[in-house]
């Protein structure tokens, strides 16, 4: 397994922030776009256990995963999303996205993911990889809730 993380100061409120992660579709796409659909297929009151139905384009395909919400909370001051997924039969990924409020229009964002090969042959690859795809998501997350207010 292989671990990315990033964390960075945003200038805008902790709810603006939270609608990208946790809110609709539309609002989620503006910081995924290659996010197509989410569907609910298991939902439950605590949130941690749903499980969605997502659809992801890459280049000209679509895929298809389930994803499975793993950790969930949404205090005044502090939020939390844990989801995880198995991409193509060959990756166990996580994402967490954590947010701490500063003041009104700050907030303190971090991104981790994990990135477990299910094959061997696919170590490597993985141990290989950079976080730049990390970072550039925290980044737009960033632009996108800037810009937002």
């Amino acid at each position: 397994m292989k671990s990315w993380t990033k964390d960075i100061e945003i200038n805008a409120s902790i709810e603006q922030i939270w609608s990208l992660l946790n809110g609709k579709l539309e609002d989620m796409q503006k910081i995924m776009p290659q996010v197509v659909s989410q569907e609910p297929i298991k939902l439950t009151p605590e949130k941690v256990g749903s499980i969605y139905l997502q659809k992801y384009r890459e280049g000209n395909r679509v895929l298809e995963y389930e994803v499975k919400t793993l950790e969930y909370l949404d205090d005044i001051n502090s939020k939390k999303l844990k989801v995880g997924f198995t991409l193509a039969n060959m990756f166990q990924i996580t994402a967490k996205y954590e947010l701490k409020k500063m003041d009104e229009n700050t907030t303190y964002f971090k991104y981790t993911t994990t990135n477990t090969p299910l094959k061997w042959y696919l170590k490597p690859l993985v141990m290989l990889g950079s976080s730049k795809v990390v970072i550039q998501f925290a980044e737009r997350v960033k632009k996108v809730a800037e810009a937002k207010k």
